[in-house]
C-alpha cells in the first residue's frame, strides 16, 4: 500500500502513525494510531509488537471478551508513550480487531512534533 504524505511529513510515519485534528464541538485535536490487536496471548509477549505503514500491531494477554482486550490496549499503549491511561481513548473498533486509538497530548509542541514523539515513543517500546 502506498501512503501519500504532504513536503513536511515525517519520512518514517505512515498512516499508521498520524495527527487527527478534530472538526466539530466534542472532537479532540490528537495523535492517532490504526491498530491491529492480538488478544490472548502470552503475558510474556504483551506489548507493541510492530509498526507497519497501515497499523500498530498491538499484543494483549487479556480475552477479547467483556472488554478486557480494549482496557488492555488502552494500558499497553499508554505504558509505550509514558502517559496516563486517561489520554488514550479507543474511538472506533471497540468489537473488532482493527482499532483506532486517540492520544491526547497536552503540550504546546506542533502537531508534527507531537506525531513524532508518538511514533519515537512506540518504537522504542516495541518487543522483540
Amino acid at each position: 500500500m502506498t501512503v501519500l504524505r504532504p513536503k513536511n511529513a515525517l519520512p518514517s510515519v505512515g498512516a499508521a502513525v498520524r495527527w487527527f485534528a478534530g472538526s466539530g464541538k466534542g472532537d479532540q485535536n490528537a495523535v492517532r494510531l490504526l491498530c491491529h490487536v492480538k488478544p490472548g496471548v502470552s503475558a510474556t509477549r504483551e506489548g507493541v509488537s510492530a509498526i507497519t505503514d497501515e497499523y500498530v500491531e498491538v499484543c494483549v494477554a487479556s480475552q477479547a471478551r467483556d472488554g478486557e482486550a480494549n482496557k488492555a490496549v488502552v494500558k499497553v499503549i499508554a505504558e509505550a508513550v509514558k502517559l496516563p491511561k486517561s489520554n488514550v481513548q479507543i474511538v472506533k473498533g471497540l468489537q473488532s480487531r482493527q482499532k483506532v486509538v486517540n492520544i491526547e497530548i497536552a503540550t504546546d509542541a506542533s502537531p508534527k512534533e507531537k506525531v513524532e514523539w508518538v511514533w519515537k515513543a512506540l518504537t522504542s517500546s516495541l518487543r522483540n
